[in-house]
């Protein structure tokens, strides 16, 4: 494969997790990684990659429309994978406004940009230009929230509860319009909870790691018995690339990785790892705390991602024990240096 590819929120903890996934596995394609680096991006998770001939980073915004347009004549990028996004829901009740513009002006612009580089006109791209592929990351928040049973599928109508998943939605349809009104060649995926390395400190497991390590109060959202079904971010990594590889155009696929646990369950999990990794004379759980509950808190998510692995063939590799040993190990390392 040898493609030129824009990566967008690349230093972000899903996208840095992606870029080493992507060019350790297809090592003549190149990489523009586009990043503002706002308070989750974090160059550092590319350390490894910055000297890499096929990798190049630069610091902009996806809605400086005249700098999108720039990069786009001068790598003649042949595809977009769009991870840039604001994404911490408590943020967005706060301030809403980096949200929608972010999610949905940045998205359209990317989309548009692509668009006019790649396309003559509706449903007829420029020569050599059939293949380029503009990549949607999205989240399973877009489709509201769940009660005790019930899996989103991708014909789950969207009721997004918070700032945040509402500017995501957005940009969902947004790339939606793109594929029925100009045909242009896009794919979407909607992912559960990612946790693993590298993700910011202000998420909730590296909070609970975080905490724990520093014996302070960890704290727990209400009553801890909200659900989120986790998902390993290597795993998602597989999957975006199968659904960028394979994915038929105009198409959704959800990414879950079948591993619904509460949020008071995940707080245990953690302390008694690290009871066992790292012992002190009290068990960490005994820091585990109650707060109030935040605005439009979601009850539980969970995906059906029998698409993926029926049509591409995906599947998770990692089940949540497995993962989330690997994930406090990794944070142990970083917080304990």
């Amino acid at each position: 494969m040898n493609k030129k590819v824009l990566i967008t929120g690349g230093a972000g903890f899903i996208g840095s997790n992606f870029i080493y996934y992507f060019l350790e596995k297809y090592k003549n394609t190149s990489v523009v990684n586009l990043d503002k680096l706002t308070y989750a991006g974090e160059l550092s998770n590319l350390k490894d990659v910055e000297d890499d001939n096929n990798y190049t980073f630069i610091k902009g915004d996806i809605c400086d429309s005249a700098l999108v347009e720039e990069l786009f004549k001068k790598y003649q990028f042949t595809d977009v994978i769009h991870f840039a996004a604001e994404s911490h829901v408590d943020n967005s009740i706060e301030n809403p406004d980096a949200f929608i513009n972010t999610n949905v002006y940045g998205t359209f612009n990317l989309l548009n940009t692509a668009k006019n580089n790649w396309m003559e006109a509706p449903f007829q791209f420029k020569e050599g230009c059939e293949s380029n592929r503009f990549h949607h990351i999205s989240t399973d928040e877009v489709y509201g929230t769940l009660g005790e049973t019930g899996l989103f599928t991708e014909d789950t109508p969207y009721a997004p509860n918070s700032p945040y998943s509402a500017s995501k939605a957005s940009s969902d349809f947004i790339v939606r319009s793109y594929f029925h009104t100009y045909g242009m060649n896009v794919v979407t995926t909607n992912c559960s909870n990612n946790y693993g390395p590298k993700q910011h400190d202000e998420k909730l497991i590296p909070t609970i790691i975080r905490k724990a390590l520093n014996n302070e109060p960890i704290p727990i959202y209400g009553d801890g018995k909200n659900v989120r079904d986790w998902l390993y971010v290597e795993d998602h990594c597989k999957g975006i690339d199968l659904a960028f590889q394979k994915g038929k155009a105009g198409e959704t696929y959800n990414i879950g990785g079948k591993n619904e646990r509460n949020n008071l369950y995940i707080a245990h999990k953690i302390c008694d790892i690290l009871d066992e990794l790292n012992p002190r004379d009290n068990s960490y759980c005994k820091l585990i705390t109650f707060v109030k509950d935040r605005a439009g808190h979601d009850f539980r998510y969970a995906i059906d991602a029998s698409k993926i692995e029926k049509d591409l063939g995906w599947k998770a590799d990692e089940n949540f024990e497995s993962g989330i040993l690997k994930t406090v190990e990794w944070y142990l390392n970083k917080y304990k240096k």
